[in-house]
């Protein structure tokens, strides 16, 4: 069956929300998966509290059962319900970034389900920007685990489109809010002692925190950073800085080749060009959306022209790597 879909015109003001969302509000308090957008990534949504409806998010995606997800508040006084012990970190981290693209581990209450927290003892909280999710959780009641909207594996969701594409006909509603403006996932911070350790790298970024170091790769405390992710159908070869087109014109000679990165003059016509950002901000917000355009074209490759790695350009060439499995850069010649 498909999924019910609500438009939220551009404009709409906050205050008419409450009556647009509330059928699928009502739903998801029943057990429904709600689809819906945050500044981020589009989430899937399921009320975290209740054990077979958040089964219901891993059967939809195909998720590993140990990859736990972020729960989603309305705003930071909803922390009592979920986390055991809000540590004064956590309080100062809330008050600067809350609402935002910046999750939080805590000890999780006794109440959270331990199929929410991956069958940790912590959970992932953070309050989203767009007021849109912030009012389907407030409507609900609830609060709400939401990992990306897209089937495990695959580029995540930036827009209601990708949502249809892959799980249209596996969950309950989509909320359609226009494309996420960030495009990449939240940072992810265990703030349970005097210091921040960053677990998983986003807008939010190291040096906005005041932190030298991102834990090990892989952590099981934090979502999207021990599976496979963000990857298309296409092979994704990440290019260095400025040889992007050059590479993409030696694929093409055998392969389909699309190119994400800028472009210049004389660009083989062979290479499909995906997108052309400029810089790690337009790179995070088109990059998921020009993966999957490599799929919905049949290309076979997709090079992707690297940007330096510090601050936000670190988070979303982490996303590159892992799109192309851990491939390194290619060079030229």
């Amino acid at each position: 069956m498909a999924a019910s879909v609500i438009t939220v015109p551009p404009g709409t003001v906050e205050q008419d929300l409450p009556a647009l969302l509330g059928e699928p509000a009502r739903a998801l308090r029943r057990g429904a998966l709600v689809a819906f957008p945050t500044e981020t990534v589009y989430g899937l949504g399921a009320d975290a509290l209740d054990p077979a409806a958040v089964e219901r998010i891993f059967h939809a995606k195909g998720r590993p059962a140990d990859n736990p997800l972020i729960v989603h508040l309305p705003d930071a006084a909803w922390l009592g319900r979920v986390v055991a012990h809000v540590t004064p970190l956590a309080r100062r981290l809330a008050e600067r970034w809350w609402p935002g693209p910046l999750t939080l581990v805590l000890d999780a209450a006794d109440v959270v389900p331990r199929v929410t927290t991956g069958g940790l003892s912590t959970v992932a909280v953070r309050v989203p920007a767009n007021p849109l999710a912030r009012t389907l959780i407030a409507v609900a009641g609830t609060p709400v685990a939401a990992p990306s909207a897209n089937l495990s594996g695959r580029p995540s969701p930036t827009t209601a489109a990708h949502v249809q594409a892959d799980l249209g006909g596996r969950i309950d509603w989509i909320l359609d809010g226009g494309p996420c403006p960030v495009g990449i996932e939240s940072t992810v911070v265990d703030a349970r002692g005097d210091a921040p350790v960053v677990l998983r790298e986003g807008t939010v970024t190291r040096e906005d925190l005041g932190v030298d170091v991102t834990a090990e790769s892989g952590s099981p405390l934090s979502p999207g950073t021990r599976f496979a992710h963000y990857q298309p159908s296409a092979r994704v070869v990440v290019a260095s800085a400025g040889q992007g087109g050059d590479v993409a014109a030696e694929i093409a000679e055998r392969q389909t080749t699309g190119l994400i990165g800028p472009t210049l003059p004389g660009l083989d016509p062979r290479v499909s060009v995906l997108a052309s950002p400029l810089g790690a901000a337009e790179l995070a917000t088109v990059l998921y959306d020009a993966l999957r355009q490599a799929d919905v074209r049949g290309l076979d490759v997709v090079v992707v022209e690297a940007v330096p790695s510090h601050g936000l350009g670190r988070a979303v060439m982490d996303r590159v790597r892992r799109a192309a499995g851990g491939g390194g850069v290619v060079p030229t010649g």
